[in-house]
């Protein structure tokens, strides 16, 4: 092995003795509730490659629609950590759609609680435009228990005159199985939207400047490791800060997208060989700030939107909390992730709805 790469293996190991995250478990609230009348979500292990395949319900998708599929459960197969994943559509006959169908998906688990808000937190997510997210599995890794629930749901569109049948949603899941003396560090996905605290993402948004933003604190001490954005057309940049300190931690600015493709925001790495994460306190207030610049010289219906999310790493002797079932806020956002009750999906035609994230 070269000395340079022995001398990072060294620091990071030493990091890793003085400071590794494993947050303590503690009993699970809602591990009972029956979710046996919804469809289900598969999960299943390909030991070989060490990968997941996560995959929904099939459902229809006829031309010149949108498909709102409701949520499916599902449970983990393995314990392990996850470092890489990727979308896939499939047809009935098991081919490969293109991604553009796919509006997005979200997975989350009932059982644990947001980092900033008392709702179901969310363990994945994915869109026409994410691509593969991948870091380094040396480092770091979100863990996964087997029978570890999941609710998980989608949107699709379909712009085109041609119908497709049984089409499958699926997200292909790289991990380490548990016992290896990697991932470094075990970390938990988190998000803080200006939408916030519960319901739809978008917003109406308005002429000229503008600008929407909100606040939380994290239930937990720890580190927040990688940071990236998700906003629409004609924003100028968002930003992240300690509202308390008054200082801004990060701010992205969207890259110029190309034609028919949704703006991007550079993802941000806050580690380094000389530090690990940006630190956050339950004491602290936490502002996520989304600037926006319409030129259109009219308002554009569920044209906004702003959320700032990536890895945390919690204080080593950190209890990450369960949720409350009893809480109203869990509550309202639980029945917005369900989707159509009693349904499989709701078929739309493109031109009677907004497009959502």
């Amino acid at each position: 092995m070269p000395s340079r790469l022995l001398v990072i293996v060294a620091a990071l190991r030493l990091a890793a003795s003085v400071y590794t995250a494993r947050a303590v478990p503690i009993p699970r609230a809602d591990s009972s509730r029956d979710w046996s009348a919804l469809e289900r979500t598969t999960i299943s292990k390909d030991p070989q490659r060490n990968e997941l395949i996560m995959e929904l319900p099939a459902v229809d998708l006829p031309a010149g629609t949108m498909v709102d599929q409701a949520a499916s459960v599902g449970e983990f197969p393995v314990n392990g950590s996850i470092y890489a994943f990727h979308a896939e559509i499939v047809d009935e006959h098991g081919r490969r759609l293109s991604n553009d169908f796919l509006h997005h998906m979200n997975v989350m688990d009932p059982n644990e609680r947001e980092l900033f808000l008392p709702i179901s937190r969310r363990i994945l997510a994915s869109g026409s435009e994410t691509g593969e997210i991948r870091f380094p599995w040396l480092l770091f890794g979100a863990r996964v228990r087997a029978g570890e629930r999941i609710l998980a749901n989608a949107m699709l569109h379909n712009s085109t005159m041609m119908s497709y049948h049984g089409v499958r949603v699926r997200l292909v899941l790289s991990y380490v199985p548990e016992k290896r003396p990697w991932p470094l560090f075990s970390v938990l996905p988190w998000q803080l939207d200006v939408a916030f605290p519960v319901g739809d993402k978008t917003f109406d948004l308005p002429a000229g400047h503008s600008e929407r933003a909100y606040e939380g604190s994290p239930a937990v001490p720890g580190k927040l490791i990688v940071i990236g954005g998700h906003v629409h057309d004609y924003a100028t940049t968002i930003e992240f800060w300690d509202a308390t300190a008054g200082k801004m931690l990060w701010h992205g600015e969207p890259a110029a997208p190309t034609p028919g493709q949704p703006a991007s925001v550079p993802m941000g790495k806050l580690y380094s060989l000389m530090r690990i994460g940006v630190s956050v306190l339950p004491s602290h207030r936490y502002r996520v700030r989304v600037i926006y610049d319409n030129p259109t010289g009219h308002t554009i219906p569920d044209g906004g939107m702003g959320v700032v999310g990536g890895l945390f790493m919690p204080d080593r002797k950190a209890a990450w909390p369960s949720t409350n079932p009893d809480d109203s806020l869990y509550q309202k956002d639980l029945r917005h992730f369900m989707g159509p009750v009693e349904q499989v999906a709701v078929t739309v035609p493109l031109e009677h709805m907004h497009m959502d994230h």
